[in-house]
């Protein structure tokens, strides 16, 4: 597998520097068909090429023409472009069965043109399943990642509604009044990891100890990743569960990472690994997921209304005019349930009851 990993990235290496060429020497755009009828040849030219089966040579064409439809699009909506790079060896660890050529049987996989492999299966496949994908990690473990085509299963309706205020202080508040802490799983391991990583920068690049101090380091940040995907995996599971309609915050974490005072927090946060979960869980589950416009929502009193100015120092919200007194995220919380209740077109008044 490490073999077609090799030939995969060389084949990416070729497709890209193909297209960069035909650019700037003849103005000419290649497109997928173009560059995958070019296998057969490169096969004659680099017969290393065919041990490969040809679907997962042909889906490297795919990724290629993937990443420059992206580059146009993010051309054309102003933002910022980043041109397809090349791959270096550690830079390129997946390889896709697209449609045919792995069976799953048992407890092992039969990959065409590999063999068997033996395999621990995480769970049961459902529905019919359209693509595998060969994954090796950084600290060398080996994944089969499958896409699998299944119909949704709605949960049984019922009329609780949540708004959700994410922060650093604590993880998540709910306008119910219930929180959740911030695990802060990269604080956790910020020693073992500063350990390694300067264990690792007095070792010679090449040497075998290198190699393995380096897989510590990957390990520390694979051990992160885990518990991180984790945390967010079941705290959007718990939340689709119970409510039916889930208010929060249209924030975009990559924007406010700028703040270098808090941009490891805000990281170590995962809030946007946690949107993501949460969005596709809510479809598939048949919720009601509302993104608001977080202006505002802390310096609102979620009684009278009442704007003030409220640093992130404070943590107590204390209204002058109503004399409303509770802790700001859960103030937050309220205000972003109300914002979310009203986009649907119910009344806020409803909310209290609900």
């Amino acid at each position: 597998m490490s073999q077609w990993l090799e030939e995969c990235r060389w084949l990416h290496n070729y497709f890209l520097e193909e297209r960069r060429k035909a650019w700037e020497e003849r103005k000419e755009s290649l497109s997928y068909h173009k560059q995958a009828k070019e296998l057969p040849e490169l096969k004659k030219k680099r017969p290393s090429l065919t041990i490969v089966y040809s679907q997962v040579l042909q889906n490297v064409a795919v990724r290629v023409d993937l990443a420059f439809k992206h580059f146009f699009r993010r051309v054309k909506n102003g933002e910022k472009p980043g041109y397809p790079r090349f791959k270096s060896a550690n830079r390129y660890k997946s390889f896709t069965y697209p449609q045919f050529g792995f069976k799953v049987s048992g407890h092992r996989l039969h990959l065409s043109g590999i063999g068997e492999v033996k395999i621990v299966l995480h769970r049961p496949l459902e529905g019919r399943v359209k693509t595998c994908t060969i994954k090796q990690t950084a600290t060398g473990k080996w994944f089969a990642i499958f896409a699998c085509e299944v119909e949704t299963k709605h949960l049984p309706e019922n009329q609780e509604a949540v708004g959700i205020d994410i922060g650093l202080h604590s993880f998540a508040t709910f306008s119910t009044g219930e929180c959740v802490e911030a695990p802060r799983f990269f604080r956790q391991e910020e020693k073992a990891l500063a350990k390694a990583q300067r264990k690792l920068s007095r070792l010679e690049k090449g040497t075998w100890e290198y190699e393995r101090q380096r897989k510590v380091v990957a390990r520390i940040h694979e051990r992160i990743a885990w518990k991180r995907h984790n945390f967010t995996h079941q705290l959007s599971r718990k939340i689709v569960n119970r409510f039916s309609i889930i208010a929060v915050e249209d924030i975009h974490a990559n924007r406010m990472v700028h703040n270098h005072c808090l941009a490891k927090s805000i990281l170590d946060a995962a809030w946007s690994e946690f949107f993501s979960k949460l969005a596709y869980k809510a479809e598939e589950a048949g919720r009601k997921l509302v993104k608001v416009n977080p202006a505002y929502t802390s310096q609102d009193c979620s009684r009278c209304g009442h704007r003030q100015h409220m640093p992130l120092s404070e943590r107590v919200f204390k209204c002058p005019c109503c004399g409303l007194e509770l802790d700001r995220d859960y103030n937050a919380a309220l205000n972003i349930l109300r914002l979310g209740l009203q986009s649907l077109g119910i009344q806020p008044l409803e909310a209290l009851s609900l």
